[in-house]
């Protein structure tokens, strides 16, 4: 189409208001495939041969064509520096060489596909993963659903959930042990931060796990069972069969947004001190498991005006 309307005579900015881009893209379209024994005419078969044969002649990166910045970045990567800190540094500490201000991107392509000149592959054993290589990632919207009953999300969840107005809106999760071997469920509520602990001493399966809470529940007040919300994690699998439990039902985070549920992040990060990362979380007992949640719960918190979570619950309990 671009070759046709620019036969016809058309300039750059009447062939990018028809074709609906900017004047800039086709100016860059029309010089990048020309060339001087074209006499000015634009040819868009030949220009689409030349475009191809373009890609299948990439150019040497710049980390393989200038050994002293190449050897900068080295030695950087070596004191376990992140692509990120270096691309920074050589922008601050090279203002005079604009050449050398590289994205963090560049740096993690020449030590992934480096190839001749680039950075050694060793060097990704000093990035935070040591990953040898790149894992593909699937978009969170192309994950297949998890549970036979559908599920609903957040926006969908009572207004007065969002405003910690009320008890009863609990947030829950997994803390994982050593190769996901084993779990402990964790419910948080939203208004007091009161935790309590759900004992997976079998597995973390669907259900498992709907097992392992239905006592937990029962302990809980039918004031203090409002909402649960939760990720979309498998084993969720049977919240159709809890949902009885909670008076306007279960909720979920979509995909990939863990940030929706922020109410678990602090009591995780407590939890953690009890039960290290890489532990097998069968060893602990429901003995165990309930000290600790009356240790937690006991602590005052900021939030809270320096109340404890226990004080709190009870207080809304009784008013």
């Amino acid at each position: 189409m671009t070759a046709t309307l620019r036969g016809r005579g058309l300039g750059v900015r009447e062939i990018a208001r028809r074709l609906g881009r900017s004047p800039s893209t086709i100016s860059r379209e029309l010089c990048r495939h020309l060339r001087p024994h074209d006499r000015g005419v634009y040819d868009g078969d030949l220009a689409r041969a030349r475009a191809r044969e373009r890609s299948r002649r990439p150019g040497r990166p710049l980390l393989s064509r200038d050994p002293e910045l190449r050897q900068i970045v080295q030695a950087l990567l070596e004191e376990e520096w992140s692509p990120a800190q270096i691309a920074a540094h050589l922008r601050e500490a090279h203002t005079d060489r604009p050449a050398w201000h590289l994205c963090h991107e560049t740096i993690y392509q020449a030590l992934y596909h480096g190839g001749k000149g680039g950075l050694s592959r060793a060097l990704t054993k000093k990035l935070r993963t040591g990953r040898p290589l790149r894992k593909r990632r699937r978009s969170p919207m192309a994950r297949t659903p998890r549970f036979a009953a559908p599920g609903r999300l957040l926006h969908e969840r009572p207004p007065v959930v969002e405003e910690r107005a009320r008890i009863g809106g609990w947030e829950g999760d997994l803390i994982v042990g050593r190769a996901s071997r084993s779990a402990i469920g964790t419910l948080v509520d939203r208004r007091t931060g009161y935790l309590r602990l759900v004992h997976l001493r079998d597995g973390h399966s669907a259900e498992h796990l709907r097992v392992a809470m239905l006592p937990v529940l029962a302990d809980l007040p039918t004031l203090a069972r409002e909402t649960l919300t939760w990720d979309q994690g498998s084993e969720m699998a049977y919240h159709h069969l809890l949902e009885e439990h909670f008076a306007d039902g279960i909720f979920f985070a979509p995909p990939a947004t863990p940030w929706l549920r922020g109410t678990t992040r602090t009591p995780t990060k407590l939890l953690r001190q009890y039960f290290p990362k890489g532990s097998d979380l069968r060893t602990f007992t429901l003995a165990d498991l309930r000290a600790v949640e009356q240790r937690i719960n006991s602590r005052p918190r900021r939030r809270l005006t320096w109340r404890s979570p226990a004080r709190v619950m009870e207080t809304e309990l009784a008013g």
